[in-house]
C-alpha cells in the first residue's frame, strides 16, 4: 500500500507525543493500523455491487442502449483514502489502540487516548477595541512567542495581569477565542498574555509539565514563562500584587508549576482540567498521573491561592487530579469548607466547594462539573476544547483572582 507520507508523519508525531520516543512503538502501531484498515477497504471494494434497479431474484434488468451506442463510462474520481488528517486519525483510533496493546503499550487498565481532534486556530477572535499584540521572548532556555491583549481602557495606569497557558494543540488565538478572556479584559480592565508553546519543544504544542527540568525555578519552560511575565510588567504599568496565572490541561499543570515555583510573582492560580505539581517526572509517569495514579508529594512552603475546575466525566485527565490540587492548595485553610451545589440553566449541575481563610476570603475553590469532559467550562464554541453548558470558568476565575488584591 502507498501511504500518504505527510499524514503518516502527523499520526506518528501525535502518537509519539503520547508514548514518548520509544523504540518504534508509534511507527509500528500506526503501520499496523493503516495496513489493517487498507485490507478491510480492499475486501469491501472486491464485493460485487448490486444494481439498485435489479428486480427481485437477483437478475438485473436490461438497460436501454442509446441509438448512438453506449455512453462512455466516466472515469472514477481520484480520491485519497484519507482526505482529512483529523478524520483519518479518528477513524483509526480502534485499530491504533489494538496495535498499541499488541505492542505492549496501554491495554486494559492503561491510558486512554486523548482526543484526536486537531483544531486549528479557529476564527479570528471577535473584534474588540483593545490591541492584540504579537511578541517573543528569549533566554538561555529558548525562545517562545506570545500574544498580549491590552484593553482599550489602558492609559498607563497600573492594571492586573493574567497569564493564560493553552492546552495541547492549541495556540494563543484559539485559546483567547475559546476562553473569551479578552472580552473579560475589556470589561474588567486587565492585561492578558498568552505564551505560545512551540512545536520544536513539543510536537503537539503541549507544555512539558512532566519533565524534571521544567519543574525547577529559573530553569526550562518555567524560566521562559516567568520571563514573559516580567517583560510585560516592565513594558506596561502592571499592579505587581495582581499578577495571576491560569491554564487548561497541560497548561493547567504548568500553571500549577508556575504558582508553586514563583509565589513571589503570582498572587493566585487557576487550573482547568490540570494536574498537581511534580505529579510526573517523565512520559510514562505522566500517562499514569493523567489517569489519577501519581505520587502524592506535599507541596513546599505556603500554598498559593488556587481555583480548580474539572469535569467528573473527564477521561483524558482523571478528576482525582483536581481533588489532589485542592488538597494541596487548601492545606492552610483555617475554616471548614463550604459546599454549594448548583446548576447552569439548560446545562450541567456542579458542586462548588470553598476552603476559606480566617478572614473569610477563599484560599482554595473547587468546581466539580457533573457530566462534563475535558473542555474549558463555559467557553465559546468558536475555540477548541470548550463546553458552553458549564459554569463560566473564565468569569469565575477572574472573580476569584480579584479577591486576592
Amino acid at each position: 500500500m502507498k501511504f500518504n507520507q505527510k499524514l503518516f508523519a502527523q499520526m506518528r508525531n501525535a502518537t509519539r507525543s503520547l508514548l514518548g520516543e520509544g523504540p518504534g512503538a508509534a511507527t509500528g502501531a500506526i503501520q499496523r493500523a493503516l495496513k489493517g484498515r487498507a485490507q478491510a477497504q480492499q475486501a469491501q471494494q472486491a464485493q460485487p455491487m448490486r444494481d439498485i434497479n435489479a428486480p427481485p431474484g437477483g437478475r438485473q434488468a436490461p438497460r436501454p442502449v442509446p441509438e448512438n451506442g453506449p455512453a462512455p463510462r466516466p472515469a472514477p474520481a481520484a480520491r485519497s483514502p484519507f482526505p482529512d488528517p483529523a478524520a483519518a486519525l479518528r477513524d483509526l483510533v480502534p485499530d491504533l489502540l489494538a496495535g498499541l496493546e499488541r505492542a505492549g503499550v496501554g491495554g486494559a487498565g492503561g491510558f486512554q487516548m486523548p482526543s484526536f481532534d486537531l483544531p486549528g486556530a479557529g476564527p479570528t477572535p471577535q473584534a474588540l477595541p483593545g490591541k492584540f499584540i504579537d511578541a517573543s521572548f528569549s533566554n538561555t532556555a529558548g525562545t517562545r512567542k506570545y500574544k498580549l491583549y491590552v484593553p482599550s481602557a489602558y492609559a498607563g495606569q497600573p492594571l492586573p495581569l493574567v497569564v493564560m497557558l493553552h492546552g495541547c494543540t492549541q495556540n494563543p488565538d484559539d485559546f483567547a477565542t475559546g476562553t473569551q478572556m479578552n472580552v473579560l479584559a475589556e470589561e474588567m480592565h486587565c492585561l492578558v498574555v498568552y505564551p505560545a508553546q512551540s512545536q520544536q519543544a513539543n510536537s503537539s504544542r503541549c507544555w512539558n509539565w512532566f519533565n524534571a527540568l521544567d519543574q525547577q525555578r529559573d530553569q526550562g519552560e518555567p524560566s521562559i514563562i516567568a520571563g514573559i511575565t516580567r517583560t510585560v510588567m516592565a513594558d506596561y504599568a502592571v499592579d505587581a500584587s495582581q499578577v495571576y496565572v491560569a491554564g487548561l490541561s497541560a497548561g493547567g499543570a504548568m500553571a500549577t508549576i508556575m504558582g508553586t515555583l514563583y509565589p513571589d510573582l503570582y498572587a493566585a492560580v487557576g487550573v482547568h482540567s490540570g494536574l498537581p505539581f511534580a505529579s510526573a517526572h517523565d512520559l510514562p509517569s505522566a500517562l499514569a498521573a493523567m489517569q489519577g495514579n501519581f505520587g502524592r508529594r506535599p507541596g513546599a512552603g505556603s500554598p498559593v491561592p488556587i481555583i480548580v475546575f474539572h469535569g467528573d466525566k473527564d477521561t483524558t485527565v482523571h478528576p482525582a487530579n483536581g481533588d489532589e490540587l485542592i488538597a494541596q492548595g487548601a492545606r492552610h485553610a483555617s475554616a471548614a469548607p463550604l459546599v454549594e451545589p448548583g446548576r447552569v440553566p439548560d446545562g450541567y449541575a456542579f458542586t462548588r466547594t470553598v476552603h476559606p481563610r480566617e478572614d473569610g476570603t477563599p484560599q482554595a475553590e473547587q468546581w466539580l462539573i457533573h457530566g462534563a469532559g475535558h473542555a474549558w467550562s463555559g467557553g465559546s464554541a468558536h475555540g477548541s476544547y470548550t463546553d458552553g453548558k458549564g459554569p463560566d470558568a473564565s468569569r469565575e476565575m477572574m472573580r476569584f483572582f480579584r479577591t486576592k488584591r
